[in-house]
């Protein structure tokens, strides 16, 4: 049986070393959270509004985790 060797992409944070699989997911997070504080931001500032007023905010896609967890990653690749 012939061996293969997979090579795993590491970055090294810190004192840490996170394989690619392991930072994409916390970009991912990462990006859920921007997405829900901006769409909470978004909410509060409606109900600021008089009454008739305001306008329904609307949530975010999986389209738009995907964008800014690109961002992050763009900028964690930067150099």
């Amino acid at each position: 049986m012939p061996h293969t060797h997979t090579h795993r992409k590491e970055i090294i944070m810190g004192n840490s070393t996170k394989s690619g699989y392991e930072l994409r997911t916390e970009l991912l997070g990462m990006a859920i959270g921007i997405l829900e504080h901006r769409v909470q931001r978004q909410f509060e500032n409606e109900h600021l509004k008089p009454e008739g007023t305001r306008q329904a905010v609307n949530p975010y896609a999986t389209e738009d985790v995907l964008v800014v967890a690109e961002k992050l990653m763009d900028f964690v690749n930067k150099k």
